[in-house]
């Protein structure tokens, strides 16, 4: 059952992604997904994480990545959409200059060139 249009139960949501609750909790205590609580401490799934879990399946199921991979990747995505911002045809501010240098330095970590 849905609270809201855009928020699922976890039952709800494991049903519409084809997958087990438990996937899903597996899923969050590895830091995949982070689904808000109730005060009861259910967990609630908006379309954004829904849409999240259907990238990491599609990665886990049919590229045929572990976890740990899917982990990396998702950090590389995250941190290339950081970056996009700071990628345009202007002068970098000493501001964005700098959260550019520590953007990329995040990414080397990420990608083990460190």
């Amino acid at each position: 059952m849905a609270l809201q249009d855009d928020i699922y139960f976890i039952s709800v949501a494991a049903r519409m992604l084809g997958m087990h609750p438990q996937t899903l909790r597996k899923y969050e205590r590895l830091g995949l997904v982070q689904p808000t609580r109730t005060v009861g401490s259910m967990r609630l799934y908006t379309r954004d994480e829904l849409e999240r879990l259907r990238v990491i399946k599609r990665l886990v199921d049919d590229a045929g990545i572990n976890l740990a991979g899917v982990q990396r990747l998702l950090s590389i995505a995250e941190i290339v959409q950081r970056m996009r911002p700071l990628m345009s045809d202007e002068p970098l501010s000493a501001r964005d200059t700098r959260r550019l240098s520590q953007e990329i330095t995040e990414l080397m970590r990420v990608l083990g060139l460190d």
